[in-house]
């Protein structure tokens, strides 16, 4: 008697949380079983209805996965995710029976077995089954039995391993293979290149059927990157695509390709793979490298507005670290020798930013390149940025390191940051006494005080740091800190004074009574400053310590710089205190940004009563800047589930911005209560819109939904002819295979009603081909059966 056959197995990892979902047979009655892991003990429960059978499981986590989990399910199982107040719970739905059990013992490691009310595990079993549980027998336990564990601790439990489907044990026998493939990659992550060649021919000569044989091959297409031998790469390249085209490595194997096809002069050829990398694996991180391969192949062609085209897409679209600044380098290289140094500044601070290391590991003989081409066009702030983030990871032994400590400081002394090239330039005197370029930094070191174009406020400034150190603590000492601070703020130098906070507040306040006036009027300063270049946290910042209030025509900023950053607090208060203003112009804006506010914070009855004492303000002028207020005005409805009052504002909005693509998610809204109120008319109205933007913008996001819901309503309404011609537009559109099934059940249908019976055949033929198993199938059949 067949006992039991493996049908399939699905494990899902979410680095410490993993899934595996299996399926089986037991003489002939099929089954599942779900296995939940983590770390960590964590707690599921069964939810039970009034027959006692298991309606659903919940399992909930502390921490929620680093990667994303999409929705699984099989004929027994439905897994699906929540996330609430920071708890991630996986919510498992049964399609027929399930039961639920804690797997708390090893037979393998543990002594002792017993039972217990489990509410905590780090593992947990799940079977689905359509009438009786297999292979387990639950025993009613007595209330007044007592739960002795079982122990064996003598004696290591009986343990068999894997059995083979005759239940005899398999052995496994270690080979060769498994030794040589842990060493190539160990060659591989040295660098030792020829070595890893060298072992994977011995490989694939000693173990021709070897299980690592995908992995060596791509080892292989690797190797030949790192050692730019193109022909050999196409040629290994072409052979994996051939026998692996479901690899997970494809993404990257088509990057190489591509690449090598470039540098082999095939450009041809590149195009097709590039084409395929950005198509299939559009999301892929080798897709953001496929962009830089393509955008060096364009600029080495000349076609350089297309190759800026290509790195920015990599820069901006990708979420890996090494690929962005590789692509802000190739930018950078490109600005700068297309004399354009403001432009290849902004993209080389970027990487000094975000990977500073990019500039000695990745390619310092680049990197010191493009640092003295920034120097060569005077950009010393950006030049000596990048000669620190250099130093930062070079030491002595590399010959450039002297010369890059004086260049730094030389630069840093051309710039306004005197105290940084103070420091920079005495590092290299410290370093380097007696060194080649001794005199010319010292000369530089000498005149750095006096070469400013205000001559007698750094002289000053100089003067009063000279007594500040040679005097601490004494009152010479303190009147000149007093002093240094007073031609600070004269010369509205505000940041410097409030770095002087702590030493002038330790003043005597008899003898400079006014210090706290000079520090508020400096951080009064700073606030206008920054508002004036939207350095918002800087805003904010000052604002929280220093409880500075600004005169009404500072409004705007303050406003956009809460907003900014989410203080809606403050910018609500803001809001409201104009709201009263005499000026309509004013009243409006204030309104519209009082709406903003309350909407973001989810006050939606302040909202609505806003929204439409702006919208009579406002609802003769069709062009004003405030017009997406009726959007927002039916957002909020949505949000508070008014469908009528929904139902007003899509007509507002239609009369306002006619019909548009940007409102396509609202018409499916409205589309949706339509439907759900049986309004036939209301469907038809705006699933016919949202049919004609989708059809003139080229872009199908809302189907098959519009055209399934359309069916219906042109059902209802007996029109047969536009029911069969709405099925019939989707043969054009791409399809899951159940919503082809679907369809194609549905187009039999609006056959069979128009007396079309070979027609409709042919479409239940279609709908059984398209997904045998889906109950679209079992209606189209039991339609042709009729």
């Amino acid at each position: 008697m067949l006992r039991y056959i493996l049908l399939f197995l699905l494990t899902i990892n979410l680095n410490a949380l993993e899934i595996s979902l299996s399926g089986a047979k037991e003489n002939f009655k099929e089954y599942s079983i779900l296995h939940i892991r983590n770390v960590d003990n964590f707690l599921c429960q069964e939810t039970k209805d009034d027959f006692n059978n298991v309606t659903q499981i919940v399992c909930a986590f502390s921490k929620k996965p680093e990667k994303e989990f999409k929705k699984i399910q099989n004929d027994f199982f439905k897994i699906d995710t929540q996330i609430k107040k920071e708890t991630f719970f996986l919510l498992i739905t049964p399609y027929s029976k399930m039961k639920l059990y804690p797997m708390e013992f090893n037979l393998s490691v543990d002594d002792e077995v017993y039972q217990a009310n489990v509410k905590l595990s780090k593992h947990w079993m799940a079977v689905g089954y359509k009438d009786e549980i297999p292979y387990i027998q639950n025993d009613k336990r007595s209330d007044t039995a007592i739960n002795f564990p079982f122990s064996l601790a003598k004696d290591k439990l009986p343990y068999v391993g894997g059995l083979d489907i005759k239940g005899n044990p398999v052995h496994i026998k270690r080979v060769g293979d498994v030794t040589d493939y842990l060493q190539l990659k160990k060659y591989f992550a040295e660098e030792k290149y020829e070595l890893c060649l060298e072992t994977i021919e011995n490989v694939l000569k000693d173990y021709p059927n070897s299980l690592f044989k995908v992995e060596l091959l791509f080892y292989k297409i690797k190797v030949f990157a790192k050692l730019q031998s193109y022909d050999d790469l196409i040629t290994a390249a072409k052979e994996y695509l051939q026998d692996y085209s479901s690899s997970e490595n494809i993404a990257e194997v088509l990057s190489l390709i591509a690449k090598s096809y470039e540098k082999a002069g095939m450009s041809i050829d590149a195009d097709y793979f590039f084409d395929r990398l950005f198509s299939e694996h559009e999301d892929s991180p080798y897709a953001k490298w496929g962009y830089i391969y393509k955008g060096e192949a364009l600029e080495a062609s000349g076609a350089s507005s297309k190759a800026i085209e290509y790195y920015k897409k990599a820069l901006y679209e990708a979420a890996n670290i090494d690929i962005a600044a590789t692509a802000a380098f190739r930018l950078a290289k490109f600005y700068i020798l297309d004399a354009q140094p403001a432009e290849a500044a902004v993209y080389a601070m970027k990487i000094v930013n975000a990977k500073p290391s990019f500039f000695f590991k990745d390619d310092l003989k680049s990197g010191l390149q493009l640092m003295d081409s920034f120097a060569e066009e005077s950009d010393y702030v950006t030049a000596s940025a990048i000669a620190q983030v250099i130093l930062d990871e070079m030491d002595k032994k590399y010959d450039e390191y002297e010369s890059i400590v004086k260049d730094r400081g030389l630069w840093l002394s051309k710039t306004e940051n005197k105290q940084e090239a103070l420091i920079a330039l005495n590092r290299h005197l410290d370093e380097y006494q007696y060194g080649s370029y001794e005199a010319e930094v010292q000369e530089a070191k000498d005149a750095l005080f006096f070469d400013a174009v205000d001559a007698n406020l750094s002289t000053k400034l100089a003067q009063y740091d000279d007594l500040i150190e040679k005097y601490n603590g004494d009152s010479i000492g303190n009147k000149a800190t007093y002093k240094k601070g007073k031609l600070l703020l004269e010369n509205k130098l505000f940041s410097d004074v409030l770095g002087m906070e702590e030493s002038l507040l330790a003043l005597d306040n008899q003898t400079y009574p006014d210090v706290k006036e000079m520090i508020h009027a400096s951080a009064e300063g700073v606030m206008k400053n920054a508002l004036e270049i939207q350095e918002c946290q800087e805003v904010i910042n000052i604002s929280n310590d220093y409880n500075i209030t600004l005169s009404s025509k500072w409004d705007d900023g303050l406003y956009g710089c809460f907003m900014k950053g989410a203080d809606y607090t403050l910018a609500k208060n803001i809001a409201v205190g104009n709201l009263k203003s005499k000026d309509l112009d004013e009243r409006k804006k204030w309104l519209y940004r009082y709406i903003k506010v309350a909407f973001a914070t989810g006050n939606y009855s302040d909202v609505i009563e806003a929204s439409k004492e702006l919208v009579s303000l406002i609802e003769k002028d069709k062009d004003s800047e405030y017009k997406d207020v009726y959007r927002t005005l039916f957002d909020t409805y949505q949000r508070v589930e008014q469908s009528n009052k929904m139902l007003e504002a899509i007509v507002s909005i239609e009369k306002v911005y006619g019909i548009t693509y940007k409102d396509i998610d609202r018409y499916v809204t409205v589309m949706t209560i339509g439907s759900d109120k049986k309004e036939d008319t209301l469907v038809l109205k705006y699933g016919e819109e949202i049919m004609q933007i989708q059809n003139s913008s080229n872009s199908y996001a809302q189907t098959p939904f519009v055209e399934f819901t359309l069916y219906e309503s042109y059902i209802n309404k007996e029109n047969f002819n536009a029911a069969l011609a709405i099925m019939k537009s989707l043969d054009e559109r791409t399809l899951t295979p159940n919503q082809r099934a679907r369809q194609k059940y549905l187009l039999g249908s609006s056959y069979n009603r128009l007396w079309r019976d070979e027609e409709a055949k042919e479409a239940y033929n279609q709908a059984i081909k398209a997904e045998p198993a889906s109950a679209w199938a079992k209606l189209a059949q039991d339609a042709k059966d009729i």
